[in-house]
């Protein structure tokens, strides 16, 4: 590990271990209960639609039986609308995100998320499960229940990063957010298993298992997490480690450099802290408007539109397309898609890492996502096979997940630290909320094209579709790593005159 992390994670507690566990497998839980639902899509599409017996069997009445659970004629309109309750899920996280930033910026972090987590618990529930007990088979109440689901879960993600922030301080962030990052992957590969593990009886019982596990977890959360280092007393200092590990070279701050920001809230605290005196005010919650317009908020919030499209395209068709694509079953297809998790986390984790030690964050981006295109084209025309095809997945999760993962993590923190919000730190939240939240957007559109591609034109087109929007990222990208390049030249001229 390098100096500069070694030193960061000497001067952490056991209270930053606990707080990165709690948020980690608080996300860990949530993602996978929503990865059960693309799943076990195979299994609900064939519930939706009639099968062979209803029109040759005389056992049963095909009427009857078609009227009870078949809500579509075909296969082909049961993907398409699986494909509109990704969309709606999406649209209304969407929404949810923009809100649940600003609500978590001014309300207890903690109970945000565990509202979130436990409500969503329960409609997934009630959505998977409780409607094949009851045999309720309807459209409006399945949209209804996906549009309150969306709106639940947009309120863990802003808080779960305003809570590393406020636990976590600059240096080493690519690094420590990379691997914590890893939770979304790691929640995708035991959303997998447990759902390909208990198919056997039903999809109703994957929705069962993840949404028990998930409320389980909301509980242990709101009990047990530490929101701030504030509410146990701990110095600023030691709880982001700058003062043992600040260096003076330029080349080495990140993008966004939230330094003079933590020194000055420092002194602030060191100078407040005497028995005579009051406690300072807490900061002030800055404005949704405000939050938008700051450097880097909105290209970096369209660059993860196009990114987070094509994550989530693989998040919720991957084992549908395996299944229908090579006629593998679904169990085989839920196990062989976590490789494109497991490349995430690797990706994640490493980007991150150089990321802190180049103290640049776009260079890596734009370096990974114009490799993610070359793996597209490969895994697009992947063989018949499982081995080569888990690890030319491996390297596309690689290379889109890890640029996925920076974004939405360390470069979100790193925005709701800038210099310009000195007197006003409540923005991590927020500018979180913004970023996840545009991307959110992009995503649900994604969705819904996805699908309406796919049946009108095939697979194939889908994967061009892909690249495109890859390429899309680096295009909102490139006018910020202009300025890093250009900041790097002017530091090493710098250096130079100095020698």
């Amino acid at each position: 590990m390098p100096p500069s992390c070694s030193g960061c994670l000497s001067q952490y507690t056991h209270h930053h271990l606990v707080v990165f566990l709690l948020t980690f497998f608080s996300y860990v839980l949530l993602h996978a209960s929503r990865k059960t639902f693309s799943n076990v899509k195979v299994s609900i599409s064939a519930q939706w639609t009639p099968s062979a017996q209803n029109q040759s069997a005389a056992a049963f009445s095909p009427g009857e039986t078609w009227e009870d659970n078949h809500l579509f004629a075909d296969e082909k309109h049961a993907t398409l609308f699986l494909g509109a309750l990704d969309s709606i899920f999406l649209f209304s996280y969407a929404v949810g995100l923009y809100l649940s930033g600003v609500i978590g910026d001014r309300v207890n972090l903690r109970y945000v998320l565990c509202f979130g987590l436990c409500g969503s618990a329960i409609v997934e529930f009630v959505f998977g499960t409780l409607t094949e007990w009851l045999h309720i088979y309807n459209v409006y109440l399945y949209c209804g229940l996906w549009v309150l689901n969306g709106l639940l879960q947009s309120a863990v993600w802003p808080c779960v990063v305003a809570v590393m922030g406020n636990w976590f301080g600059k240096t080493g962030r690519g690094f420590v957010f990379g691997l914590w990052s890893a939770c979304a992957s790691v929640g995708n590969i035991l959303g997998a298993f447990l759902a390909s593990s208990v198919l056997k009886y039903g999809y109703e019982y994957a929705f069962l298992v993840t949404s028990v596990v998930q409320f389980a977890g909301g509980v242990v959360v709101f009990f047990g997490l530490l929101t701030s280092p504030k509410e146990i007393g701990l110095h600023f200092e030691l709880e982001t480690g700058v003062g043992a590990v600040e260096t003076d070279a330029d080349s080495h701050r990140p993008l966004m450099s939230d330094e003079e920001e933590e020194e000055t809230y420092s002194q602030q605290r060191r100078s407040v802290q005497t028995p005579d005196e009051p406690m300072e005010e807490p900061p002030r919650a800055i404005g949704f408007l405000q939050a938008f317009c700051l450097p880097g908020v909105l290209l970096y919030s369209l660059a993860y539109a196009c990114l987070k499209l094509v994550n989530y395209s693989f998040f919720f068709w991957l084992p549908f397309y395996l299944s229908n694509n090579y006629g593998w079953k679904e169990a085989q297809a839920d196990r062989l898609s976590v490789w494109y998790d497991v490349g995430g986390i690797v990706g994640g984790t490493l980007q991150g890492l150089i990321s802190d030690l180049m103290g640049k964050r776009a260079p890596v981006l734009v370096f990974s996502l114009a490799m993610a295109m070359g793996a597209l084209v490969g895994y697009s025309r992947s063989p018949d096979d499982k081995v080569i095809n888990a690890a030319i997945l491996a390297a596309t999760g690689f290379f889109i997940g890890g640029p996925s993962n920076m974004i939405s993590s360390a470069i979100s923190a790193d925005l709701g630290r800038q210099d310009v919000l000195r007197g006003s730190q409540e923005a991590l939240a927020t500018v979180t909320g913004i970023v996840d939240g545009t991307g959110s957007i992009g995503a649900a559109v994604g969705q819904y094209l996805v699908s309406l591609i796919e049946s009108r034109l095939g697979w194939m087109s889908v994967f061009y579709f892909f690249i495109v929007m890859t390429g899309g990222s680096i295009v909102f990208i490139s006018p910020l790593l202009v300025k890093e390049l250009r900041d790097m030249w002017r530091n090493r001229q710098a250096l130079r005159h100095q020698l």
